[in-house]
């Protein structure tokens, strides 16, 4: 039986960085990883952790979700100045290069797909992937909201090549949709996507209306997209365990999976700036421990959003204790959902 939980970061991934002013992409800053790392190790979590190196996704890994064009854009920028790659950023929705970007954007791949070869050979149980740029946005041929690759549906596609899976449930509890994630799955009855997200009818980004709890999936796949729209801010930790408890849960069961993979936004936390939501860092142990009873217990989680650092830092440790097998705290607040 597999045991342990690994813990995959790597420094150079804070390379990445914006290099000109842009209010709306200034909040992704290196100190995202930095700073949670920094936490554990003040926790003192990460000796308890099994530590696994960040390789480098290749190319033909990144194209089993991304076009050939869109991976070529990507390296061509590595000798760009800053001219050039500010004029390539604005090709896009929400992102910005660096000469550093592509670089750190194959090894958060790579560390994803370290990450599901550990959980599915057994020399873990679970882990988390501390990665950066995330992934969940970025669609087949687009970067898009600080996305490049997207890193989640690449690890759940490499699953099902080399493991042969044919059940996989990612869950996307960021606040934000991953509409990238969906679009790339939406046809795909072997991928259950869940994605809860601000969405405050339409008007909060990525302010699409796929985003709304009516896209369900298409052809073979419909059924298989879940999508739950958060109408206003402030929801609290009732409000997600009630979202998990009456929505998710039944149908992850009902699923079954082999493998479950957490797009790990923490944006959805309290004090989050882009968020606005109330959820306090012990009710991710909560989700965690209750995706804990799926698939054996076969858990990725990968790291996305977050932009508050002390409340991203505490619910990364917060995950990580429960991967661990740290009994879950005690939830505390208002305790009945909103209507």
């Amino acid at each position: 039986m597999a045991s342990g939980t690994a813990l995959i970061y790597d420094e150079e991934m804070t390379t990445h960085k914006l290099l000109w002013s842009d209010p709306i992409c200034d909040i992704e800053v290196p100190e995202r990883l930095s700073s949670s790392y920094e936490q554990l190790r003040s926790y003192r979590l990460l000796e308890r952790c099994v530590p696994l190196p960040a390789r480098e996704g290749s190319e033909e890994e990144i194209l089993l979700v991304h076009s050939l064009e869109h991976l070529e854009v990507a390296k061509s920028t590595q000798t760009m100045n800053e001219e050039e790659l500010k004029r390539v950023s604005e090709n896009y929705d929400a992102f910005f290069f660096h000469p550093s970007t592509y670089r750190c954007a194959r090894l958060a791949v790579g560390a994803a797909l370290q990450l599901v070869d550990a959980v599915m050979a057994g020399k873990v149980h679970n882990g988390m992937a501390l990665v950066r740029p995330p992934g969940h946005h970025s669609q087949r041929n687009a970067a898009n909201g600080f996305c490049l690759f997207n890193n989640v549906a690449i690890a759940a596609e490499y699953a099902k090549l080399k493991y042969g899976l044919q059940r996989i449930l990612i869950v996307d509890w960021d606040v934000h949709h991953g509409q990238g994630t969906q679009y790339i799955f939406e046809e795909d009855p072997s991928v259950l996507y869940f994605s809860w997200h601000r969405y405050e009818h339409q008007e909060f980004w990525p302010s699409l209306k796929e985003s709304d709890y009516d896209a369900v999936g298409l052809g073979k796949g419909k059924g298989f997209n879940i999508n739950l729209p958060w109408n206003k801010v402030g929801m609290g930790n009732s409000d997600y365990l009630a979202a998990f408890f009456h929505v998710l849960l039944p149908m992850a069961f009902e699923f079954d999976p082999e493998l479950v993979i957490v797009s790990s936004g923490y944006d959805s936390g309290i004090g989050d700036p882009e968020g606005q939501m109330n959820a306090t860092p012990e009710v991710f142990a909560h989700l965690t421990h209750f995706l804990m009873q799926l698939a054996n217990g076969k858990l990725c989680v990968i790291l996305e959003g977050g932009y508050h650092l002390k409340s991203l830092g505490e619910s990364v440790c917060m995950t990580v204790k429960t991967l661990l097998g740290d009994p879950v705290p005690q939830i505390t607040g208002e305790m009945a959902p909103c209507l």
